[in-house]
């Protein structure tokens, strides 16, 4: 009997230890892949939640944290803090998955909940991972400049900023687009250790054309970045850049339902 239950205890061990390998492999997967779908979908909570008794609080936090846990097997999910920097949100989620259907079902248990009843979904935006458009058609040296790797440790700040496109940059031939962002992105270069990108594409998906995510630990490096940008030709053809921009802080959830139980 003991060595049943002993090898019982090994082989559920073991199982345990290959899921979670599995789900960090798929965790890594899902944020460096082309053809996943990207959710950013953002909260502010209500007055009247504040007013809610403590230790109810509390229990809708843990009510919180289970439907994270309830779609884990499918979705990666990566959470903000906006509160003290934007008064228009408090937090927002970011999901990803190979299925939106996915994100879409994990947002609406997580509005089900206590707190989610509590919570103004002021903005989401929805778009796609895809593989680089332009980077092919680079000089050599660019593409090796484009494969530095960033400054090591820790970076705690997110900014999110949705773009719109006009029409003539649709309507404009490739080779002058690439051209283009060939210009964009040489200003980028000199930030590549310090600011960190995530591109995604949107048109169709939303009323936007790109969602681009990024992570620093020197917001001065960002501000200068996004001066440069401004100043190339492509960003005459922004028609919507930010409106609203993201800026928040990079906390796993159980910081940001301290927040909210405090």
């Amino acid at each position: 009997m003991n060595n049943g239950v002993s090898i019982l205890a090994v082989w559920f061990l073991t199982a345990v230890l290959a899921h979670s390998a599995e789900a960090a492999a798929d965790r890594e997967k899902l944020l460096k892949d082309p053809g996943v779908y990207g959710t950013f979908a953002v909260f502010k909570v209500d007055g009247d939640w504040w007013k809610l008794d403590k230790n109810v609080r509390g229990s809708a936090a843990a009510e919180v944290k289970n439907v994270f846990q309830k779609h884990a097997d499918k979705v990666v999910t990566d959470t903000y803090l906006l509160r003290g920097l934007s008064e228009k949100a408090d937090f927002f989620v970011r999901v990803h998955s190979t299925e939106i259907l996915d994100n879409q079902n994990f947002l609406v248990d997580l509005m089900g909940t206590t707190l989610g009843k509590y919570l103004h979904n002021t903005n989401t935006f929805n778009g796609i991972t895809k593989k680089l458009n332009y980077v092919p058609g680079f000089p050599e040296e660019l593409k090796e400049a484009l494969k530095t790797p960033p400054d090591p440790g820790p970076k705690p700040y997110v900014i999110v900023v949705p773009i719109r496109k006009d029409a003539e940059w649709w309507n404009m031939p490739q080779d002058r687009r690439s051209a283009l962002m060939k210009e964009h992105t040489d200003t980028t270069v000199s930030y590549l250790k310090t600011v960190k990108r995530k591109l995604y594409h949107a048109s169709g998906l939303d009323d936007l054309d790109f969602i681009t995510y990024f992570e620093t630990a020197k917001l001065d490096d960002f501000n200068n970045l996004v001066i440069g940008l401004e100043r190339v030709e492509e960003n005459k053809h922004n028609k919507q850049f930010g409106n609203p921009t993201l800026l928040g802080t990079i906390r796993p959830l159980d910081e940001i339902l301290e927040v909210l139980t405090r």
